[in-house]
Parts: C-alpha cells; structure tokens; sequence
C-alpha cells in the first residue's frame, strides 16, 4: 500500500491536482470523453454552480448535489416547481443561490428540448468539437485559455436555446471537464491516457 502510494505521488500532474479528492478527480475523470446526456447534465449543472468558487468546493458538494438533483435526471428536473426550488434552498449541502438552482431547472427543460431535435444531448455539444476531442499541447497550465473560439460558439447557441449560467468560460470549463478538450499537461501522466480512453 505504501509503494502504490509512493509511486502514485511521484507521478507528474496538472498543477491543480492537489488534494486527495483533486487528484482522483484528475486523475480518473477530468478530461476523459463523456457521451452519456445524463453526466453531461451533471457537469453542466456543476460547472454553472461553481462560478466564483473553487471546483474543490463543488466536488465536496458533488454527492449532495447528486440526491439533491435527482441523480442529474433532466426529465425529473425539468419539472421542479417554486416549492422544490424553496426546500433547495434550504439544503446545506449545495450552493444556496437561488439564480444557481432555478438555472438547473431551466437548463433540464431546456436539455429535453434538445434531445428533442438532435436525438441526444450527447451529439448536440460535441458538434462543436466536430465530434473529436480537441487535443492541445500545453506545457503550462497558464497557458491554458480561459475561453476559447468553439466555448464562445457553444454558450451563444445555448444561451440562445434557453440555458443560463452558459458564459464562454463555464463552457470551456465543461469540455475540459467531459473530454471534449485535453488540455493536461503534456507532462502530466494523464495526457495520453485520456487520447486513448482510459
């Protein structure tokens, strides 16, 4: 157990990995191609909730916003109503902010409109990547863009579909998160592994 743990510190990371529950979400998620609309929905929610705070905040937050949530299932979100709304905002367990919550429930309904005229969630956010991840080459992480020409495409088109808490950088933020970029480090163990699917 020491040596697996020895070996798992001397690993070269992005510089943000630190923290037991940073690491793992480096090391076995961040960046890894995302193709089921229900995760999609849940970093889409969690990445809106996170503005102006720490991503460590919200991954603290992540089991409580599970049940919370109802599991990220769109169609059950989509019809919380003023009363679930007020008892969400009550539950310390996630971000109490009221433009952040009802953002979650119109981004649901807004969700199902989508998977109405594109088949699937899936298929409507990574035409912006044309269906490939986009694999950058970086050997800083602030060298890493905050936002990029495809985010500013992506939270135009959603806004204009009805999501909110969309800006170009939540959206960057989103496809780092599920893939849809690789922006490890190239020193970072995990950068070829995410290109082949682990």
């Amino acid at each position: 157990m020491t040596g697996k743990r020895s070996f798992r510190q001397q690993l070269v990371r992005c510089e943000w990995a630190r923290g037991e529950l940073m690491i793992r979400y480096h090391d076995k998620e961040w960046g890894v191609p995302v193709h089921e609309d229900g995760k999609l929905f849940e970093f889409l929610i969690l990445e809106g909730a996170q503005a102006g705070l720490s991503w460590e905040t919200i991954l603290n937050k992540r089991e409580n916003y599970r049940a919370a949530f109802s599991g990220f299932e769109a169609q059950r979100v989509a019809r919380y109503d003023a009363r679930k709304v007020a008892q969400l905002l009550k539950n310390p367990g996630i971000v109490r902010n009221r433009l952040k919550i009802a953002s979650a429930v119109r981004n649901a309904q807004a969700l199902l409109r989508v998977q109405k005229e594109f088949g699937s969630f899936d298929r409507y956010v990574w035409q912006f990547v044309n269906g490939q991840p986009r694999v950058n080459s970086w050997k800083s992480h602030r060298r890493v863009p905050a936002r990029t020409a495809e985010s500013d495409a992506m939270s135009k088109d959603l806004k204009k579909r009805g999501f909110n808490f969309v800006g170009s950088t939540i959206c960057y933020a989103f496809m780092q998160a599920v893939g849809m970029v690789n922006d490890h480090r190239v020193q970072c163990f995990r950068y070829g592994e995410v290109g082949s699917g682990k």
